[in-house]
């Protein structure tokens, strides 16, 4: 498939948008209004430091902010800044990941906050519709800008570094030289880290779309109670994510030809609007908090055009995106823990009425009883994955540089946690449709939970019989991962819901 084309500029980027350039299912065109602005923003700079001390420019940086840099020294202090800076360490980041650096330092740059040559944005274009990627490694962040690696990117721009193949087609980017002008600018920033975030932040919003279908096929499996789910409960206490799960289990479950087996449920299904929709929140949050990084100007010092001046600040730090982050590995860790409790409940003859562990035989077959085990294990690297990275503490540079958000660890753990959800969401999935099968259930295809239940049935191993299930929690993770098929979409007027089963329920 052809990659469609994106047009960057500078203002309107999303998590979406940096996928698709990650996965190179669009390329870059660099809008001819926002470059224009780079060029208009040089100009001004050079006049600005006639007239103003500018750290970076005509001073050293960190603990060297006070180091004045002579006019003989100017010429070759930006290329000593990348090659000072580009000591980043531990296995290389991936290239889907690089690829999201690159779209994010792009778009970023189109703001104009620098004086940073135009030809270095048509270079990162130029990466990106190639698939060239720079060397890049994991380690050299701690929150307050991605210094190695995009130091590392800038040596690669100068010619000075390799270039990696990765998707696409065509030649490296053309050596660019770079001066004091760009050095500094292009550090000057945590694009690596917003990149990884978006990344996450994108695939999470579609995966937790999937939680209402897996917990409406194990509600139908136990005849649940849809009261917790009621309109009348979240407009007395309207918390959004909340609202919006409950509206979902209704759409899908509404009207049910059962009466409920018991008069309250497990928490697992009774409290999953209060914490699935508590993990929905957490995700819009960093969304927004995306929405500015991608779209923002963070170089320090920062190049005004109406005022022309430079500002010296702060705004390089990523406290907002280090607690964002932190809030919604937290808040999956809760999605995570119902989805396991939901296991729990399907391996019990009490809830199901069916034999223990969904075996096919009550004498000694172990059945599905692994998959509990496998689903905790998973849960407890989650668990691990959820640790707070803002709890951490820096003093660097002298001690010049204080603080530290840890951001670019917790964008790392926030996509290790993508595929660790996943696999526990197909433990459950496994669970549900065998335990389904097992009643003779079969759900009305023409409504989304039947839709769902006949695509999962369609990738999971029919049989009853004890043996490995990996291959069937795999396919039910590879099928949580395809997210955003027809399927997902919201029920129509009129679709059928739960009650239309062909079969019936047992």
């Amino acid at each position: 498939m052809t990659p469609r084309t994106l047009t960057l500029d500078g203002a309107s980027l999303t998590p979406a948008d940096v996928t698709a350039l990650a996965r190179h299912s669009a390329v870059p065109d660099v809008d001819p209004a926002a470059r224009e602005r780079m060029v208009q923003a040089r100009k001004v700079a050079e006049e600005v430091v006639t007239r103003q001390r500018v750290y970076g420019l005509t001073t050293g940086v960190g603990a060297n902010r006070t180091t004045t840099i002579t006019d003989e020294a100017a010429a070759g202090h930006g290329i000593r800044l990348l090659r000072s800076h580009s000591g980043g360490i531990g296995p290389l980041v991936p290239v889907e990941q690089t690829r999201a650096m690159l779209a994010v330092r792009l778009n970023q740059l189109l703001r104009a906050g620098s004086a940073i040559s135009a030809e270095v944005a048509d270079r990162l274009a130029d990466a990106l519709r190639s698939g060239h990627v720079p060397v890049v490694h994991e380690y050299g962040s701690v929150g307050t800008g991605d210094l190695s690696a995009l130091a590392e990117l800038g040596l690669a721009l100068a010619g000075e570094q390799p270039w990696r193949s990765g998707t696409g087609e065509g030649p490296a980017p053309a050596p660019l030289r770079l001066d004091r002008w760009d050095a500094l600018p292009l550090m000057s920033s945590s694009a690596l880290t917003i990149g990884q975030a978006a990344l996450a932040q994108h695939e999470l919003s579609l995966l937790m779309d999937t939680v209402p279908l897996i917990a409406a096929l194990s509600l139908t499996v136990v005849r649940g109670s849809t009261e917790p789910y009621g309109a009348v409960v979240h407009a007395l206490r309207p918390y959004a994510g909340a609202t919006r799960v409950a509206a979902r289990m209704r759409e899908l479950l509404d009207p049910v030809p059962w009466e409920p087996a018991l008069i309250q449920d497990p928490f697992g299904f009774r409290c999953l609007p209060q914490v699935h929709g508590a993990a929905l929140d957490a995700s819009d949050a960093l969304e927004q908090v995306l929405a500015i990084e991608l779209n923002c100007s963070a170089e320090n010092p920062l190049l005004s055009l109406e005022p022309a001046e430079y500002h010296h600040h702060g705004g390089f730090h990523q406290a907002s995106l280090a607690l964002s982050m932190d809030q919604l590995r937290l808040a999956l860790l809760g999605t995570a823990q119902l989805s396991s409790a939901r296991v729990g409940v399907l391996v019990s003859p009490v809830f199901t009425g069916l034999p223990p562990f969904l075996a096919q035989d009550e004498e000694g077959s172990s059945g599905i009883m692994i998959t509990e085990y496998a689903a905790q294990s998973a849960l407890a690297e989650l668990r691990h994955l959820a640790q707070p990275v803002t709890l951490g503490h820096a003093v660097l540079s002298r001690g010049v540089e204080e603080h530290a958000s840890f951001a670019a660890t917790g964008a790392r753990q926030l996509l290790a946690s993508v595929g660790i959800l996943r696999l526990i969401l197909g433990c459950e999935l496994v669970a549900a449709i065998r335990a389904l099968r097992m009643h003779g259930i079969i759900l009305d295809p023409a409504g989304p939970l039947g839709r769902f239940q006949q695509e999962a049935g369609a990738v999971l191993d029919p049989g009853n019989a004890d043996r490995d299930l990996t291959p069937d929690v795999e396919a039910a993770a590879a099928l949580l991962g395809a997210a955003g098929s027809g399927l997902l979409g919201a029920a129509g007027p009129g679709s059928a819901g739960p009650g239309a089963a062909a079969g019936g329920v047992a």
